[in-house]
């Protein structure tokens, strides 16, 4: 499932491409998503793209009479063709832009979405209740403790929950939290606000790291131009379960937690 990473990848990619230019053609192939495509998306025909801005893990594609969002859900990807490349199987959404490029949209499972925001309405719902970017100001180790307090949830599961940081998936809280050295089942409420701190600025320097190095490249994800990313090449402990910890040679160790795959250094990590 493309992350934050990999979906901010792409946004950096797509931007310079969209904005400024104007939508000539929105052609929706397929408008069974994980949500049927609304008929309010066809507002972008015609229209400018003022900005690409992402909020979690969407994408906001926003003209004057609104945005729209786009999710990749597990295994989707939008890239930009300028080659007059004929259309795949799976490209649902094809937006025509003015520049001559083609921005597709393109998702085998139909897990993702591609919704409708008016301007002057408010937040979508989608977004409303979404906590601080892990990447801003508004996220640091103070947060994460006071968000911890009394929770008897594992603080790995606590880092994944969107209402009080978005963004960081499963990969990046693992690796998030071995560069910490907490270990990724002790309950939120005993992790200190030292070790809360450090929690905030790994997520951050993890997450940074994957965005320089184009995103985490598992099963489907590719960014823009089709080229996959690096940062799998440099994970230090998820999917090397039995392999020697890089810092102290230990064998890494796998279980799974709330339903997912985890992994963490049991010498590295406290």
């Amino acid at each position: 499932m493309p992350e934050l990473p990999e979906v901010e990848t792409t946004r950096r990619g797509i931007e310079p491409h969209l904005v400024g230019h104007r939508v000539t053609r929105l052609a929706v192939h397929e408008p069974r998503l994980r949500w049927p495509i609304p008929e309010a998306v066809r507002s972008l025909e015609n229209a400018t793209v003022a900005s690409v801005t992402r909020r979690a893990k969407y994408l906001l594609v926003t003209v004057p009479a609104g945005s729209a969002l786009f999710h990749l859900g597990m295994s989707g990807s939008l890239r930009l063709c300028t080659d007059g490349a004929a259309r795949r199987k799976h490209d649902h959404v094809e937006m025509t832009l003015s520049s001559g490029g083609i921005l597709r949209f393109h998702d085998p499972r139909r897990f993702g979405c591609l919704l409708w925001q008016p301007t002057g309405d408010g937040v979508h719902p989608l977004l409303a209740r979404l906590g601080p970017e892990p990447l801003s100001d508004e996220f640091d180790g103070e947060i994460l403790f006071r968000a911890a307090r009394g929770r008897r949830i594992a603080i790995k599961t606590l880092i994944m929950n969107a209402a009080v940081v978005v963004g960081v998936g499963n990969i990046y809280a693992s690796e998030a939290l071995f560069a910490a050295g907490v270990r990724p089942g002790r309950a939120a409420a005993r992790v200190t606000r030292a070790e809360s701190g450090r929690i905030a600025q790994a997520i951050k320097t993890v997450l940074a790291r994957s965005i320089e190095m184009g995103g985490t490249t598992l099963r489907d994800f590719v960014d823009s131009d089709g080229e996959p990313g690096y940062f799998a090449q440099s994970l230090a402990v998820y999917g090397r379960a039995g392999e020697p910890c890089g810092v102290c040679a230990s064998p890494v160790r796998q279980r799974v937690l709330a339903q997912r795959s985890t992994f963490w250094c049991p010498t590295c990590q406290r």
